[in-house]
């Protein structure tokens, strides 16, 4: 039995300005999913929003308020960040990604959605003609709306054709044009949780370096393909696949948000690859001034305009946690395994009322169970899949708003919890009954 009438879910819409669920962004989504919830009081499984499900890291925490108390809050900020944090950040990718990268090139952002902003901005001025971004598909859809903001015109290609065509290749055919100034991922994938490997990224850091197109690798998940591959020990092999190993030509963003459940806090780095941190760009230089160098334009010329720093306090809370993790006294990966066991709890009731992963494999095998996931129905489309899983107090995100070729919903594993996986069960029950005979 559905549990939200066409008629509210419409009203819902109208009052939320949102033309139908199925079109929704993520924060339309959740916006609307969270009236339905107030208006009605039925309770909405939330599985759009890639929100944290734990409490913030006390030992952030702590340390902000021993900033605070210190007197951090009366002073701005450094553009390009406090030494406390870039010198963390510098061991902490050391530790977890086996990558020496000295402080001056780890910039501190306000999350790293600011950071993936100032990199397409800067990126997409380099070189006159050049300003078109590839984004390997599917994709977090925010970063299509980033790019619309900064009227860059882009192109998805999906890295299961890829995969199936010979992705070097595919790689080169695209780039080969002229016209692309960066190429765009994350890793795990936002939405499939899909992995690119170390192989796939040498691919693209020698086509990248052929072409000379920058790379800008989202690694929000950082350390969370949690398959036993043995991520997460300090100066420890293996290490996260990552294209910096390939190239230095590259910005890393790395995010407190998910690492850490601090998203409220808003805070992540940018670490800028050295080669291209020192690069000397004439576009930039006449439209800013100055020498052109990318990593001064960068901080001086394109964040300093959009936010004045990040917030010294969140800079010292994030420096704390990542100094804890190198020590060894944090783990972190162990913090968010709990998303694994919660997503593979959830597959098996999706999975059993007839539903299928939209995204199954990677270059490993299976993927792994963890923070995000997409599943698909016979029979619908991806808004028709939001749309009847809204009728039934389940919402989710549509495959179409994260540029993939596939039908189905993208599902976030951390919001859910407790008493809710036997209301999952019971609605799914019912969602199976009533499209039996679709």
């Amino acid at each position: 039995m559905r549990v939200f009438s066409e008629k509210i879910v419409a009203e819902m819409c109208r009052r939320d300005n949102i033309s139908s669920p199925g079109s929704a962004t993520i924060m339309d989504c959740a916006k609307l999913s969270s009236d339905l919830e107030a208006e009605t009081g039925i309770p909405v499984i939330h599985m759009e929003l890639g929100s944290p499900g734990f409490a913030p890291n006390r030992i952030g925490v702590e340390a902000e308020k021993a900033a605070l108390d210190a007197g951090v809050g009366s002073k701005y900020p450094p553009t390009d960040g406090l030494p406390v944090l870039k010198e963390a950040s510098s061991r902490f990718v050391k530790a977890f990604l086996g990558l020496d990268l000295a402080p001056l090139y780890h910039i501190p952002t306000t999350g790293s959605m600011l950071g993936a902003f100032g990199a397409l901005a800067a990126a997409s001025q380099c070189v006159p003609g050049r300003r078109k971004v590839l984004v390997l598909e599917p994709s977090f859809s925010a970063n299509k709306q980033q790019m619309a903001i900064l009227d860059l015109p882009w192109k998805g290609v999906e890295v299961a054709d890829l995969r199936r065509d010979g992705f070097e290749e595919g790689l080169r055919r695209e780039l080969t044009s002229g016209d692309y100034a960066a190429v765009m991922y994350s890793n795990p994938n936002n939405p499939s949780w899909m992995c690119l490997s170390d192989s796939e990224l040498g691919m693209i850091a020698r086509v990248a370096g052929e072409t000379h197109t920058i790379i800008i690798e989202d690694l929000a998940y950082f350390c969370m393909d949690l398959r036993g591959r043995g991520f997460g020990v300090p100066y420890t092999e293996p290490y996260p696949p990552s294209v910096s190993r390939y190239t230095d030509h590259y910005i890393l963003l790395l995010s407190a948000s998910k690492i850490f459940s601090y998203a409220g806090q808003r805070i992540g780095v940018m670490c800028v690859g050295p080669g291209l941190y020192h690069e000397s760009f004439p576009a930039l230089a006449e439209r800013y001034g100055g020498s052109g160098i990318f990593g001064l334009t960068l901080t001086g010329g394109i964040l300093d305009m959009i936010t004045s720093g990040s917030t010294a306090s969140t800079q010292w809370g994030l420096a704390a946690m990542m100094d804890s993790s190198c020590e060894g006294k944090l783990d972190f990966v162990a913090d968010i395994a709990e998303y694994g066991a919660r997503a593979s709890r959830m597959k098996e009731i999706f999975l059993r009322h007839g539903f299928s992963i939209s995204y199954q494999t990677d270059a490993y095998g299976d993927i792994a169970d963890g923070f995000f996931f997409t599943l698909s129905y016979p029979g619908m489309d991806s808004a028709t899949l939001v749309e009847e899983l809204l009728a039934y107090g389940v919402s989710a995100v549509s495959l179409d708003k994260m540029g993939s070729s596939r039908n189905g919903v993208r599902v976030c594993s951390s919001r859910i919890s407790g008493g809710q996986f036997e209301l999952l069960e019971e609605r799914m029950a019912a969602f199976a009954a009533d499209h039996a005979s679709d």
